[in-house]
């Protein structure tokens, strides 16, 4: 699947950004939006498999701090999730979105909620469905753990090795959302607010295993949000369902985008 790889000014940031399969004004979109960790590359062969499965065109940037965008100002406000919702619809003008499908990942999945029930961002985008691959609504005690292991292994381990690779800026990749999730004041965190507003089929990919967040994330957007809604449990998977189990986690998706074309 061929890719093409670009850059875009959006939010008063440059971001690198890659699209694979047909253009936008051919059929609606996937936008990933990656992890708290993530970036263009960190996906991996996932958006090619993506498109190839859903047939439909996959757009993925790095945001602000991330992969070979600008560097990030630290320290990265507790609402940082809140802001990338908000420059959401920029990125994807600049990018020639018409309508979207969100696949969001962890925070990713967090700025995907925000956006999908923010009136503007809707009414700028369409925002056809939203696949949330471990997502966070509010900010659980085995959040807290998960991220005090994480800045273990990177000042100790090899975290910081393994994500070099991927960022420009590793130190600001990694301490804009340690530090952020670890501030004592982030445990009032919750996004609970924006469910309601959500009315575009709703699939949540969640593994039982996962060491950052409980089915009880699942269950509050199941609750929440008005339009149709799909869980996928997968036994055994850790936060990262696209890669635990990427066929389920793919069928899961490609299930959603057929259902709303």
């Amino acid at each position: 699947m061929a890719e093409r790889r670009f850059e875009l000014r959006a939010g008063g940031h440059r971001l690198e950004a890659a699209w694979i399969g047909p253009p936008a004004e051919e059929r609606t979109t996937l936008v990933l939006l990656h992890e708290g960790l993530g970036c263009t590359d960190a996906w991996k062969d996932f958006p090619a498999r993506l498109a190839g499965a859903t047939g439909l065109g996959v757009f993925v940037y790095s945001r602000w701090g991330y992969g070979r965008s600008d560097r990030v100002t630290l320290p990265r406000p507790l609402r940082y999730m809140h802001d990338e919702g908000a420059v959401l619809p920029d990125v994807l003008r600049a990018a020639g979105v018409r309508d979207a499908v969100l696949v969001g990942h962890s925070d990713g999945a967090s700025i995907a909620i925000v956006a999908a029930g923010s009136a503007p961002a809707r009414d700028d985008v369409p925002i056809r469905a939203l696949a949330l691959l471990a997502p966070h609504v509010f900010c659980e005690d085995r959040s807290v753990e998960g991220i005090e292991k994480a800045r273990d292994a990177y000042v100790h381990g090899e975290l910081r090795a393994r994500l070099a690779k991927y960022h420009a800026d590793v130190d600001g990749a990694f301490w804009g959302w340690n530090r952020a999730w670890l501030d004592p004041d982030f445990r009032r965190w919750n996004i609970e607010e924006y469910l309601p507003a959500i009315e575009a089929p709703v699939l949540v990919v969640q593994g039982d295993a996962d060491e950052y967040g409980t089915l009880a994330q699942v269950d509050a957007i199941e609750r929440a949000v008005r339009g149709p809604f799909t869980r996928c449990i997968l036994p055994g998977a850790g936060h990262s369902p696209h890669r635990d189990a990427p066929h389920v986690t793919l069928e899961a998706i490609t299930r959603l985008a057929a259902s709303i074309r």
